[in-house]
Formats: structure tokens, sequence, C-alpha cells
């Protein structure tokens, strides 16, 4: 049966995405025509409002305890984060390791092209310039790459999630793995799938040209109850108890210069994966054995538990002042619709925001080529 906390949970979520879609990201909208650079550093910030929430909710609300172990983060830095993906859920519940090691205004997701498609989630999504894929290599090679080289040149720092698996890990999935695993002379995995490691390479180069990256962070993410697959789990109230991330950190200057290196280091991260959660899931009770990762000083208990708050006591009061608004006052109810047929019929016109953001910003590089 569905589980109020659970409706609550999603219901409150979604409407976020929806009224902040419309009433925080539309009004800045017009600032991409004016200066590409200077959009992307207002809806950054304002997308990192939200981010916020499901953090909040998720530890505040229904008491998800969040275990962190290893390396932990350096705020600010560049960073490409690979993660296996245990459930449909883990970028969203990372983003509670993030806000207290590093700056969730930074976090760009790698993402199926699918859900740019879901109203409120799929519109913030596309104003916040995440990278949708469509697993067409020849398709995504050239998005990806002008995307990346996009961040590289109005030099705005990024810490972009990529799941190398490509999918999240089921029954069908991981037979789908042992299968290759098969063809290919490799080892199966229970707890992990084979990694697909062409695109996690082309980031990385991609980037690195670019002087845009850092660090790459290698995280482990295990669930030792309640392992919430689907967004249907949480309806039903499923909630994970603990959610534990294990950090390890890789400078850039440290990773192999060649394709071919960096694709079996990327493998060879997945062998330790195997093992890590191996030990984790044997282990009772069920812990990475490393000691828990250092808090950055800006990142104390006390800022991050007022963020918590602050993000709960704003959402819930801009939520019910949206509904108000709409109920009352005919202006707004206006504004709201012609927003709501502004992202419909942009995605079928343009392809999405961010390949509107790309275009604009192609003009003005065209512009000061043309200056000089």
């Amino acid at each position: 049966m569905v589980s109020l906390r659970g409706l609550c949970f999603l219901l409150t979520l979604f409407l976020g995405s929806f009224f902040g879609s419309v009433f925080m990201l539309g009004p800045v909208l017009p600032l991409m025509l004016l200066s590409p650079a200077w959009y992307r550093w207002v809806t950054d910030r304002i997308v990192a409002t939200w981010f916020t929430l499901p953090v909040a909710l998720l530890e505040l609300v229904f008491g998800v305890k969040v275990v962190i172990t290893g390396d932990g983060f350096v705020p600010g830095e560049r960073t490409v984060i690979i993660m296996n993906h245990r459930t449909r859920l883990d970028w969203m519940f990372l983003w509670c390791c993030l806000l207290r090691y590093s700056y969730l205004r930074l976090e760009k997701v790698c993402l199926k092209a699918a859900l740019k498609a879901v109203p409120g989630f799929g519109w913030a999504m596309q104003v916040a310039c995440f990278i949708f894929i469509r697993r067409r290599w020849e398709e995504d090679r050239a998005h990806m790459a002008n995307m990346l080289q996009y961040f590289c040149h109005i030099k705005e720092p990024l810490q972009l999630l990529l799941f190398p698996e490509g999918t999240d890990l089921t029954e069908n999935t991981r037979a789908r793995s042992d299968e290759f695993a098969e063809k290919n002379g490799l080892p199966k995995y229970e707890y992990v799938l084979h990694p697909r490691t062409t695109g996690f390479t082309f980031i990385v180069d991609t980037l690195r040209k670019g002087d845009n990256l850092d660090a790459v962070h290698d995280i482990t993410v295990a669930y030792p109850q309640n392992i919430p697959q689907t967004e249907r789990h949480l309806l039903l109230g499923l909630f994970p108890r603990e959610i534990h991330f294990h950090v390890r950190r890789f400078s850039a200057a440290c990773l192999p210069s060649s394709a071919e290196q960096l694709q079996r280091w990327c493998q060879e991260r997945w062998r330790e994966k195997e093992q890590r959660l191996c030990a984790f899931y044997r282990s009772e009770p069920r812990r990475f054995d490393q000691p828990e990762a250092r808090v950055p000083p800006c990142k104390s208990q006390l800022r991050v538990a007022l963020i918590k708050a602050a993000s709960l006591l704003y959402w819930s009061s801009f939520i019910t002042l949206c509904c108000a608004g709409l109920w009352l006052w005919t202006p707004l109810r206006l504004y709201f619709l012609l927003m709501v047929i502004f992202f419909l019929c942009q995605q079928r016109v343009t392809g999405g925001v961010e390949l509107m953001e790309l275009a604009c910003h192609r003009r003005w590089s065209g512009a000061q080529v043309k200056q000089d």
C-alpha cells in the first residue's frame, strides 16, 4: 500500500521542482540571451537550493543516517565522480554526501535523456545543464563534447557524476553483466556490474585538455538495510535506514595518460568495489572498514544542520505560497500557464533548455571572435 510518508516525500520534491522551475528559474531564463556565463552562475545557485530539500527530508524528517568514510572532498575542486549504481536513486542520495563535503552548486549528473521530459524534475535538470545521453555513442559523443567544452570555456567548475555501469543493479542487469563477462573472459560480479569505460575516458580526457579537472572521486555506495531500488519503493515508505559512502580521491595528475590505460584503471576500481562491497555485506554490523572522512572546517555540523533546517522552512513556505497565489491571483495563474507552455514546447522545438544555452553561448562566442 502507498505510504503517507512516501507520498509526502515524493509530492514535496515534485511540487518543489515544478514550482521552482516556473517561479524561481523561469524569471532568469532571459539572462541566457545576455550572458550565458552569468546565467549559469545564477541558475546553479538556485538549483542548489532545491538539492538541499531531499537531504533535509531524508535526514531530518525520515531519520536516514548517512555515514561517509575514506578521503572525503576538497570543497570547490573540479572533479569527475564515478559511483556504482545500486539503485535508481543513488544520484539523489549522493547529495547527502556533497552537502557535507563540497558545494551542491557544482553538481552535474550524466543521465539518460528520457528524464528531461519529466515535468518539474526534468525542467530543472535542463536548466541545471545536466548532460543527457541516449546511449548511442556517436550521438552522445558529440553532445558530451559540446557540453564539456562549454563548461571549460566559461571556466565554470563542476563536479560531474557518472555511472559507468550505465544502469542500476537488478537481477536482469546482473545477468547481462555476467553474459558480458563470459564472452570477454572476465570475472562475474555479485555487487556491481562491469563498467562501460568509453564515456568515462572521454570525459576525463576532455576536461583535462580544457584544464578543468583537479581529481577523480571513486565512490562506493551501500545500503545496510531497506534498499529502495526505485521511486516506487519510496512511495511505499521503504526508506533506507542508513546510506554508506566510501570515498577515494585520485588526483588528476596521477591518472594514466592514455585512454587504454585509463580504461584499465576504471576496471580496476570496479574490481576493488566488488571486494569492498562483499566485505561490507558480510560484516556485522554492515559498514566499511575505514575511518570516517574528515569534515572540512567550512562544513561544520552546525552549519549543515542549519542549512537543512532552513531548506525545510523555505521550501514548505514556498510551496504553500505558490499554491495560495495560484488560487487567489489571476495574473500569477496566467504567468504559470505561459511558463508551463514554454517548458513543454521548447523541448519539442529546441531539444531542451540546455541546448538553448549552448546556442546562446556559440552566438556570443562568434560575436566576440568577430570583434577581435
